[in-house]
C-alpha cells in the first residue's frame, strides 16, 4: 500500500473521542519525574498545543494518581484568559495525557535565571492580570497553593498565565484548609501556624503573588527562606525580619506589595476590588487588561524556545512514530503480564486497572459545541420564563463542564 500523498488534513468524526492519534508530536519542551511535555499539533485543525503525558506505572508507584485526578477535575471546570487552560484529556494503557494551551514565552523563573530585571510598569501589569486570574479562581472556590515564578508562563506577547494545579485545593464554603502544601519560600505565614485548628483560605495565593512580584522587581525574595528551612525558623523569620523596599521603587508599588505581604490574612489584600480600588491602579483600564489590549513591557524572544536548552536533546531521541512504537510496547507488556502471576503483580495491575476506569476524559471543543447546540433552547426557555437570568444561563455552561466527565 503506497504512502498517502494527499495534502488534505485527516478527517475525524467530531463525536469521536480525541486520542493520541489525533496529534503530531513536534518537540519536547519539558520533563518531570514521571512525564514529559511536548509541543503538538492537532491533525485536523492544525492548532498547536502543549501535551503533558504522565506514565501510569510511575504515578501509581509514587502515589500521585489522586493528585493527577484532582488536577484534571479542577482544570476541566476552568477557563480564563490568564490561566493555562485544559483542552483535552485522554489515556491509553501506558500514559495519561493532558493537552493545554501552548505558551512559548517561557516561565518567569526561566527569565529570572536569564538575569532579566523586570521594570515596575511591567510588574504592575503582571499583578493586574494575575489578580484577575486569582479572583476568578476564588469565584470557583479554588486555592492554587503554588503561585511562584516557575508556575507563571508568558505567551508570545508577554501576558501571564497561571499553570500547574497539581496541589490546588477545592474549598467548600465556610471552611478552611489545614493541610500544609506548597513551596516554602512562597507560602503564607498562616500556613505555618501551630495553633490548633488554625487553617487558611484564598489569601495564601495573594501572599505568594506579593513574594513573586517582589522577586521579579528585585531579583531576590523578601525573606531568605529555602526549601530546607524548618517551619520553626520560618515562623521566627516572619516575626523578626523587616522587609526592605528599595528607594528606586515608587512609593505606590512598595505600598501595594506591603498590602500583599501583610502577615495577617484578614488585613491582607485578597480580593480583586482591594487592588482595583488602590490609588496606584487609578490609571488602569480593567476591561483592557482582561481583553489583553494593554501591551506588556517585556516581550519574550520570538527567535528561540524560552526554556532549558537541555530539552533540545529530548527532540533528538523522540520516536519518529510514537504511536506505532507504543503499540509494539503495549503488546509486549501484555504478553509479559500474562507470564507473571505473582500476587504483587496482580495487585499492581489492579491499581492500573483502577486508573484506567476512573480517569476523566475531557474535550473542551465538544463541551462548547454541545453548549452552543443547547443555546437556542436556553434562549427559548428564557423567553418563556423572563425571570431566568443570564447568571442562570452561565450556570448552564458551568454545569456542562462539570458533567462532562466520562469514566
Amino acid at each position: 500500500m503506497g504512502a498517502n500523498t494527499s495534502s488534505k488534513p485527516p478527517v475525524f468524526d467530531e463525536n469521536e473521542d480525541v486520542n493520541f492519534d489525533h496529534f503530531e508530536i513536534l518537540r519536547a519542551i519539558g520533563k518531570g519525574s514521571f512525564g514529559k511535555v511536548c509541543i503538538v499539533q492537532k491533525n485536523d485543525t492544525k492548532k498547536m498545543y502543549a501535551m503533558k503525558y504522565m506514565n501510569k506505572q510511575k504515578c501509581v508507584e509514587r502515589n500521585e494518581v489522586r493528585n493527577v485526578f484532582k488536577e484534571l477535575q479542577i482544570m476541566q471546570g476552568l477557563e480564563h484568559p490568564f490561566l493555562v487552560n485544559l483542552w483535552y484529556s485522554f489515556q491509553d494503557e501506558e500514559d495519561m495525557f493532558m493537552v493545554v494551551d501552548l505558551l512559548l514565552g517561557g516561565d518567569l523563573r526561566y527569565h529570572l535565571q536569564q538575569n532579566v530585571r523586570f521594570k515596575e510598569e511591567t510588574v504592575k501589569l503582571f499583578i493586574c492580570e494575575l489578580v484577575m486570574a486569582l479572583d476568578y479562581l476564588q469565584s470557583q472556590r479554588i486555592i492554587h497553593r503554588d503561585m511562584k515564578p516557575d508556575n507563571i508562563l508568558l505567551d508570545e506577547h508577554g501576558h501571564v498565565h497561571i499553570t500547574d494545579f497539581n496541589i490546588a485545593a477545592m474549598l467548600p464554603r465556610e471552611t478552611q484548609i489545614t493541610t500544609m502544601a506548597g513551596t516554602k519560600p512562597y507560602m503564607a505565614p498562616e500556613m505555618f501556624s501551630s495553633r490548633k485548628g488554625a487553617g487558611y483560605s484564598f489569601a495564601v495565593d495573594w501572599w505568594s503573588l506579593g513574594v513573586t512580584a517582589y522577586e521579579l522587581l528585585r531579583g531576590r525574595r523578601p525573606y531568605h527562606i529555602r526549601s530546607s528551612t524548618s517551619s520553626k525558623e520560618i515562623v521566627r523569620m516572619f516575626e523578626t525580619t523587616v522587609v526592605t523596599y528599595p528607594s528606586a521603587w515608587s512609593q505606590e508599588m512598595a505600598s501595594l506589595l506591603k498590602k500583599l505581604l501583610e502577615p495577617n490574612p484578614d488585613q491582607r489584600f485578597s480580593r480583586l476590588s482591594d487592588v482595583q480600588n488602590f490609588p496606584y491602579m487609578n490609571d488602569i483600564n480593567w476591561d483592557a487588561v482582561f481583553q489583553k489590549r494593554l501591551i506588556p513591557g517585556f516581550i519574550p524572544n520570538k527567535g528561540r524556545l524560552n526554556c532549558d536548552p537541555t530539552f533540545e536533546l529530548e527532540e533528538m531521541i523522540l520516536e519518529s512514530k510514537p504511536l506505532h512504537k507504543k503499540k509494539k510496547r503495549l503488546a509486549k507488556k501484555e504478553k509479559d503480564m500474562r507470564k507473571c502471576d505473582s500476587s504483587q503483580t496482580c495487585l499492581f495491575q489492579e491499581h492500573l486497572d483502577s486508573v484506567q476506569k476512573e480517569f476523566i476524559i475531557f474535550n473542551r471543543e465538544k463541551v462548547k459545541r454541545d453548549f452552543n447546540k443547547r443555546q437556542p433552547n436556553l434562549t427559548l426557555e428564557q423567553t418563556k420564563d423572563p425571570q431566568m437570568t443570564n447568571g442562570q444561563m452561565d450556570t448552564g455552561l458551568s454545569e456542562t463542564f462539570q458533567t462532562s466527565k466520562v469514566s
